[in-house]
This record gives structure tokens, sequence and C-alpha cells, in this order.
């Protein structure tokens, strides 16, 4: 299928989806409700657990994470400005979001719109996506910079050691500075440092500061491999959408450069729907809780789209490169079968 035909289709996507946007009071307490009242309970029953059962204490860290993935998703979609239909509570919802994920409300809200404004762009790449080289620059890097590629890339580094990098540097500095919202950046994150950093000492003083530290940390932690898993599979699929500015084009990135990560209906409620992502890209104002609705009533939304499962998502950690040529993500092991045949 061309580029053009995906972007007609898209297009006409458009005028079906608006319906959807409509937000819900109830809907939203609800989802409030059912997030955050199961995680309080699971992180004070950890905080027991520690003293007892460490397999206890990890295993209900693991649920957890997940709860505070779906307590991220309620702040994501007051930052699209959805959610709920007032501003004001819109921002004080992903303002208390925030505290529990660690995440600065306005300022990775500013920096996810410029992502969703561009995904797919080669030109800014590494903002709101893993930063991927095409063949092209791969093949002219000096031998110690396509190391340090080759280490970024490696699974356990992405997964495991890049998260904590993106919370203790990434959220905790204004990294990401867009033209205008230099002091909006500023405030957000220093906000953010003082509530999240301030309340968890507090704690530490008036509890078991082992205790509190080891079931915050660990929750956080499990939260940011799941949160930085799921934006991966979610751009860094085979036939995604990558392109040079001159061509790129926003209706087609997200049918095609965004996939739909089908999973179990619970897991599905677990991460706030937020794999039915070509349709969140191509219509954000959509709250995630009308998200199933839609995809069940137009199931054809998603025929230009990649629809993966989660046992089908676990090879594209050896997705490394974009290859312009053939427009898919190569492994290495391809790369270096193309350079042969290309001698």
């Amino acid at each position: 299928m061309s580029d053009i035909e995906i972007k007609a289709f898209a297009k006409e996507m458009m005028k079906t989806l608006q319906k959807y946007k409509q937000t819900s009071y109830k809907k939203a307490i609800w989802q409030i409700c059912n997030s955050m009242i199961p995680f309080v309970a699971i992180w004070i029953a950890m905080y027991w657990a520690f003293s007892y059962n460490l397999f206890l204490f990890f295993g209900l860290g693991v649920i957890n994470a997940f709860f505070l993935v779906r307590i991220f998703i309620i702040q994501h979609d007051c930052g699209h400005h959805s959610f709920v239909k007032s501003r004001k509570w819109r921002d004080a919802i992903g303002f208390v979001c925030s505290i529990f994920s660690a995440m600065p409300y306005k300022y990775w809200a500013d920096a996810h719109a410029f992502h969703h404004n561009h995904n797919g762009k080669l030109e800014t790449r590494d903002i709101g996506d893993i930063n991927t080289l095409t063949v092209k620059e791969y093949q002219e890097m000096g031998t110690w910079d396509r190391i340090k590629y080759q280490i970024f890339r490696f699974p356990l580094v992405t997964f495991m050691i890049g998260p904590i990098i993106y919370f203790i540097r990434n959220m905790r500095l204004p990294l990401v500075v867009l033209d205008n919202k230099k002091s909006r950046a500023f405030w957000s994150v220093m906000i953010n440092n003082v509530v999240v950093i301030g309340g968890v000492v507090a704690l530490c003083m008036i509890f078991d500061w082992k205790a509190i530290l080891s079931t915050y940390l660990t929750v956080l932690y499990l939260f940011s491999i799941i949160a930085i898993w799921f934006f991966y599979v979610q751009h860094q699929h085979e036939d995604g959408y990558k392109r040079w500015a001159k061509d790129w084009d926003h209706f087609t990135s997200a049918v095609k450069g965004s996939t739909y990560y089908k999973l179990p209906a619970l897991v599905n409620w677990l991460t706030g729907n937020i794999g039915v992502h070509h349709i969140h890209h191509l219509y954000s104002a959509i709250p995630n809780y009308n998200l199933v609705k839609c995809i069940k009533e137009n199931p054809e939304f998603s025929k230009y789209t990649t629809i993966v499962t989660f046992w089908e998502s676990l090879k594209y950690m050896n997705h490394r490169l974009w290859d312009e040529d053939s427009q898919r993500m190569i492994t290495f092991g391809e790369y270096r079968r193309l350079q042969k045949v290309a001698a």
C-alpha cells in the first residue's frame, strides 16, 4: 500500500473518531478509584511484607507497578487535554498522578506532545522514542561510536539500565526544553523533585526507612521498565514509519508508525488501553477509557497498522537499525549480511 492511500484512509477515520473523544466524569472518577486505591493498598502490603517475605514483597511489587502504569495513563490523558472536560481538574489530577509516577506533569506532557507532532521524523527521533540510527548513519560511524551504539541497543541496557538513567537524569532535569516552554519546564521539574523527594524523605523519617525506600524504588523501577517497553514496542516494529521531514506525514505516521499491541483483556486494563496506540496517535483527544470501545466497533481501523501480540513483540528487541532502502527495522545480523552482499 502507498503512503498516499494510508493518509487518505487516516483522514477518513478522523470523522468517525470524533464521537469517541467525549469525556465522562463518572468513568474518570471510577478509573481514579480503581487505580489509586489498589495502588496505595498494595504499597502498604509491600511495606509490611518487606520484613517477612521478600518473594511476596517482589510479587506485590510487580502487580503494583501495573497499577502505577494505570495512574500514569491518567496523567498522560490529562496532558493530552482529555480524561475530564475541565482544564482545572485535568491539571489537578495530572499533578497528583505525577507525584505517584515521579514524572513532572507539565514538563512530560509538553515533551510528549512534541513526540506526537513529530513521531517518525528522523530529525527528532530521540524525543518520546528510543534513539535509532539509520543504516547509513551507522556505516559512517567510527568503530568506538558503533560499539557505544551496540551497547546502548543491547536489551539489558535498553530495558534494565536505561529506565534508571531516564528517571534519575531525564525526569529530574529539564533536558527537553521547547522554544516557548523553558520556564514552565524548569518549574514543573523542580516542583516535582521537591514534592516527590520531600515526600519520600518524610515517610522515611516517620516509618522504617529501609522498607519505605525498598517499596518505593522497587515499584518505580518495575513501572519504568514496563513504560519503556511499551514505548519501544509501539514505535520500533519492523514495518514502521520513519522519514526525513520533507517526506513525513502526520496521518501516515500515526497509522503506520504505531502498533496495535493486542494484549489480554486484563493486561490491557492494567496498562490503561495504551496498546491501542495507532488510534491514540491519530486522535489523542480520545480518553483511554474509550479506546477499547472504539477499536471493537471499528476493527477496520487497524488494516494498515501492525498488530502484534506479546510473544510476537519479543523479537522487536533485536531491531537495531532503520534501513531507508527497504523502509524497515533490521537487526545487526541483517546489517552484516547486507554489507557482505554490497561488498
